[in-house]
């Protein structure tokens, strides 16, 4: 397809840009001949009409110029518009009436260079309102096909942009629920395995190490291993923090208040027996030293007075 549209030239891109898809080859390329065609007839009779206007007026070499110049435009107008009705994907019938209204703007054409100079506008028989009639009825009948397929084209690609609108609402998928995310979320993790730390999840109770460093370490055999759960959700919750590390785990202890009351009536009894202990001593040590001293005190006295 992209080979055919990049084979097809210049034209047939302009009309998928301004019209769509073309139905037939040939439709293209005339359509576009009369259309590039009357521009060109208009272009050629505007020189000739300047031209012309260089000779005297009403001299012979004024009206061999100027004549063929009003011909070509007259014609230019009708060619262009047959053009349009042509590109555009209209119905025959107005693709009928366009020609039928060319060909009645070409025998005025034709009549006028017949009556011209001699029995025009006020010259000799005068033909002036016989001609333009008979052009009028012909360029309206153009204008009215012209206006028609235009019309219908319009009608047309309005229709489909609603099909497409259609279409589009239609196909739209239902709307999801929190059953149906929650389902595919578990079909996703299903084989999924989550880990902590990188550490490969393993199916045993064992414990792997790389180097022998608890040789000196014994261990009890007798002593199974201890299995804790969590009950509550803020425990499970917890525990995931401290695996993950963002935060430190609390030790509690876990003595009731009876037991911690009465090791600190021990710890209480136990101070005042040694501050007992310590009392007797120096109470010992009292009655030994006092006599000494006042012994001591005596031979000073006497022999202070020798």
């Amino acid at each position: 397809m992209v080979a055919e549209q990049a084979a097809d030239g210049y034209l047939f891109d302009l009309y998928r840009r301004y019209i769509g898809e073309p139905e037939d080859r040939t439709d293209v390329y005339v359509g576009f001949g009369l259309f590039l065609g009357g521009i060109g007839l208009a272009i050629v009779g505007l020189l000739l009409f300047l031209w012309g206007n260089t000779f005297d007026a009403r001299s012979p070499g004024y009206f061999a110029w100027v004549g063929p110049a009003y011909a070509l435009e007259m014609i230019a107008l009708p060619v262009v518009m047959l053009g349009i009705v042509t590109l555009l994907p209209s119905e025959r019938r107005m693709m009928y009436a366009s020609v039928g209204g060319v060909a009645v703007t070409v025998a005025a054409v034709a009549g006028f260079l017949f009556v011209y100079p001699d029995h025009w506008n006020g010259y000799g028989n005068d033909y002036t309102v016989q001609v333009v009639a008979v052009y009028a009825v012909g360029l309206a009948g153009i204008t009215a096909s012209t206006g028609a397929a235009l019309i219908a084209h319009y009608l047309d690609m309005a229709q489909q942009a609603d099909a497409v609108a259609t279409g589009d609402e239609t196909d739209d998928e239902p709307e999801l629920t929190d059953e149906d995310v929650q389902r595919d979320i578990d079909e996703a993790m299903e084989d999924v395995e989550l880990s902590w730390g990188g550490v490969q999840k393993t199916e045993h109770k064992r414990l792997n190490f790389s180097q022998d460093d608890f040789d000196d370490v014994s261990v009890d055999t007798d002593v199974g291993t201890t299995t804790t759960r969590s009950t509550g959700v803020d425990s499970q919750v917890a525990g995931l923090k401290g695996l993950k590390g963002g935060e430190t785990k609390t030790t509690t202890s876990s003595a009731t208040v009876d037991n911690q009351t009465a090791k600190l009536k021990e710890l209480r009894e136990q101070q005042r027996a040694e501050d007992s202990a310590t009392a007797d001593d120096e109470g010992v040590a009292a009655t030994v030293t006092n006599p000494l001293s006042s012994l001591l005190k005596r031979v000073r006295n006497v022999l202070s007075r020798n």
